[in-house]
């Protein structure tokens, strides 16, 4: 049996799959572990080092574009909202979105997901004007050459949460997407402490209530941000056309073992509040039950300049050939 070396976050609804719990019809599976994960994207994208690895899927898109030998299978394991990703610096004076406008703007990286969705739903909901930003990042795109000319480059060394506290920067995204982390995603890439938004001189949300912005965001528009899907080197799906679909397969039969075992998402408390908000599953597979969402990140990502206004339009054809119902 061929053996497959693969690449995932820490999701123990796939982890049944990297167990071996689950079997991947003709193949054998040889867990790889990277931490962060993020760092494995850049090492999928810039050198196609694993055979199977989970990617941020602005990311693949912009891979896809560039001619990478990658193709993708529709398994999304990582979703989340983004209304409570915003925080203003204590003295910023920022109140509603489009005071945004005009001001500098914390981002680990320009075409990092959460800042792509963030920037997406600002102009979509909130009229902002997302070119009037200056959006300030610490870290390289993974594709490099796309961001526009109102990216600024952090080049004194200091963190997005150092220049937050400090006022140097107006605003920012948190957790890996900004605040969270320092630099690029490396060994010993470390979470930072974030304050709690709000408390004494700490940075302020943008969106006070934003769980029930976000649900009824996804009410009025079926869109739930994606966060990760799984990428498969070009080379393997030529040599066998049938791969995708007994990954998907694999993954799908991953989930249905671990919520057997830990129903009702209790193993992931996050997931669990999602799925509450959604009314349904947190991670739902398959391209047509994910469309809403697949288009407006395409949608999202041609807006923002980081694919061509000619990328493709048919949402089949940035997977693999092959059978993913809804799982």
């Amino acid at each position: 049996m061929d053996k497959l070396t693969v690449v995932l976050g820490e999701f123990p609804h796939a982890r049944p799959l990297l167990d071996g719990d689950v079997e991947l019809d003709g193949y054998l599976v040889e867990p790889v572990e990277v931490k962060p994960v993020i760092g494995a994207y850049r090492r999928m994208i810039r050198d196609l080092e694993f055979d199977v690895c989970e990617l941020a899927p602005v990311s693949y898109l912009m891979a896809r574009q560039e001619g990478i030998p990658l193709t993708a299978v529709p398994v999304f394991l990582n979703r989340r909202f983004h209304h409570g990703d915003v925080q203003c610096a204590k003295d910023s004076g920022i109140r509603v979105p489009r005071d945004l406008e005009g001001r500098r703007v914390g981002v680990r990286a320009y075409s990092v997901s959460t800042g792509v969705w963030v920037r997406g739903v600002l102009r979509d909901e909130y009229g902002v004007d997302i070119d009037k930003i200056t959006w300030v990042v610490d870290d390289d795109d993974h594709i490099e050459g796309r961001a526009p000319a109102n990216v600024e480059r952090v080049t004194d060394g200091r963190s997005l949460g150092e220049l937050l506290h400090a006022g140097e920067i107006d605003a920012a995204l948190t957790g890996n997407a900004g605040t969270g982390r320092a630099g690029a995603p490396k060994d010993g890439w470390t979470a930072a402490a974030e304050p709690e938004p709000g408390s004494d001189g700490s940075p302020y949300p943008l969106f006070p209530e934003a769980g029930t912005l976000a649900a009824d965001h996804y009410l009025r528009t079926g869109v739930y941000p994606l966060h990760s899907l799984i990428s498969v080197r070009s080379e393997l799906v030529e040599r066998d056309p049938g791969l995708p679909a007994k990954l998907y397969a694999a993954f799908a039969e991953s989930k249905r073992r671990h919520l057997a075992a830990r129903p009702g998402w209790s193993a992931v408390p996050r997931l669990s509040r999602q799925a509450s908000a959604i009314g349904g599953d947190p991670v739902p597979y398959g391209i047509k039950a994910n469309e809403p969402s697949l288009n407006a990140m395409v949608r999202f990502a041609k807006d923002q300049g980081l694919l061509d206004a000619d990328f493709p339009a048919g949402l089949r054809s940035l997977f693999a050939a092959g059978d993913y119902p809804d799982a």
